[in-house]
């Protein structure tokens, strides 16, 4: 478990675009996050090509939540669906 969890400036304005119902399910899906960031229902998995060193937990079948971890920090970077974010 991370000591803290930061939140991208680009993070938070990606995030106030998304509609209502995934708001909501990034709510619920970061609460497990913040309890077992290897929950199977996450898929947590290493990204690679220009987004090495990130890693991506699935918000909903197409949306994603991107982040960086350094030392015991977590800071997620980007927020979309996956033709969004990986185009």
């Amino acid at each position: 478990m991370p000591a803290r969890i930061d939140y991208s400036h680009r993070f938070d304005k990606q995030l106030r675009k998304a509609p209502l119902e995934i708001k909501i399910a990034l709510r619920n899906k970061l609460s497990l996050f913040f309890q077992n960031p290897f929950h199977p229902l996450l898929n947590n998995h290493a990204l690679v090509g220009k987004f090495a060193n990130f890693r991506s937990i699935n918000i909903t079948g197409d949306w994603r939540a991107i982040y960086k971890e350094t030392d015991d920090i977590v800071v997620f970077t980007l927020f979309g669906t996956h033709s969004q974010l990986y185009k």
